[in-house]
């Protein structure tokens, strides 16, 4: 027996996936995409690659994965003329490396290794806030005081894990290439002094640091700017290998929430720039940072 056919053996008989992390759960979505706009059943796309209904069904949901040459026969089936867009979904479908968020599935709440999976896979990231420092852009201290607000409280070592974990993934903005790194806040949140003077000041210090990185635009939006729509809490927009991947990832009280219609996408698109358009260059936001931290 061949390597391929070997491999796609053993792909046939491994269990399904209990607990599919946020990008096998996308590829399965943008093949169910692709899969809805040829008109085809579940049924009738299993028969393309020699698999039932139920197999189908559980590739879409993310309990099972493909070979690259069944994603081509299921793309070229479903019309998909979109090359960029297939290579794309074979390469997340390749990636078989375990992510350092791993580490954490039994200690933390799954939305936390969604948001660090996204970040790891981005091409680019653009974020907004309004109230609270970016969590890439964050200190350990500054963190762990906004996790000791956590309603309901936190155990001191669930604390610890966040704050682990946080950091952790700051290390997309250390790597060899890191993404561009887009950070728009509003003044508001730089004068929040979370933890007092000794833990906000050297927070606005860290700011102007990370700012001054060749890859880190940083721009803030001043009191007495103009009007400008925002969703009111934390706005992350990662961008993928191709427009169709991107992914925004919205804060709420109850825990984040990752999106991937296209429509809401473009919605959010428009925010982050009508916002972007609202805040100072960032010399200027540079400079009042500097402005804020002298008053801290």
């Amino acid at each position: 027996m061949g390597d391929r056919a070997r491999q796609s053996e053993e792909q046939k008989n491994m269990p399904p996936r209990q607990t599919p992390t946020a990008r096998q759960l996308r590829l399965g979505v943008e093949l169910r995409k692709l899969r809805e706009q040829a008109g085809l059943t579940a049924r009738e796309a299993g028969e393309m690659i020699s698999a039932n209904q139920a197999r189908i069904s559980n590739i879409e949901t993310g309990r099972f994965g493909l070979s690259e040459q069944r994603i081509r026969t299921l793309a070229h089936n479903y019309a998909c003329t979109d090359g960029a867009l297939v290579d794309a979904l074979v390469a997340m479908a390749a990636y078989r490396e375990r992510g350092w968020w791993e580490e954490y599935r039994d200690t933390l709440p799954s939305r936390f290794l969604d948001v660090a999976e996204m970040e790891h896979h981005a091409r680019a990231l653009r974020m907004a806030q309004v109230i609270n420092i970016p969590g890439l852009l964050q200190t350990p201290e500054h963190a762990r005081t906004l996790f000791r607000l956590a309603v309901p409280a936190l155990h001191p070592h669930e604390i610890e894990y966040r704050v682990s974990h946080r950091i952790k993934r700051q290390g997309i903005l250390h790597r060899e290439q890191p993404p561009q790194y887009t950070a728009i806040i509003h003044e508001a949140a730089l004068r929040m002094r979370f933890g007092g003077r000794d833990v906000a000041r050297p927070q606005l210090e860290h700011l102007s640091k990370m700012s001054e990185q060749p890859h880190i635009t940083l721009r803030v939006i001043p009191f007495d700017g103009t009007v400008f729509p925002t969703v009111g809490h934390g706005l992350d927009y990662a961008y993928g290998p191709v427009p169709a991947l991107d992914t925004a990832q919205l804060d709420a009280a109850h825990g984040s929430e990752l999106i991937h219609a296209a429509a809401q996408l473009t919605k959010y698109r428009l925010i982050l720039d009508r916002m972007e358009e609202a805040a100072l260059e960032p010399n200027a936001s540079r400079d009042l940072i500097h402005h804020i931290t002298q008053d801290t």
